[in-house]
């Protein structure tokens, strides 16, 4: 029962942190072009290095 006083405030608080995380991130714009990272994986790159072995 002991452990219930120390692992209880301690998941309050790294709740508590992954939410205000998660809020900057929202704030920060970082899910504004999610379409465009895809897209751009697919895309060749013509500058990018090619091995001639």
């Amino acid at each position: 029962m002991n452990v219930l006083v120390i692992l209880i405030p301690v998941s309050l608080v790294l709740g508590a942190l992954g939410l205000v995380a998660f809020l900057w991130s929202l704030r920060a714009n970082q899910y504004e072009d999610l379409e465009g990272d895809a897209w751009r994986i697919l895309s060749e790159d013509d500058k990018a290095p090619r091995d001639k072995h």
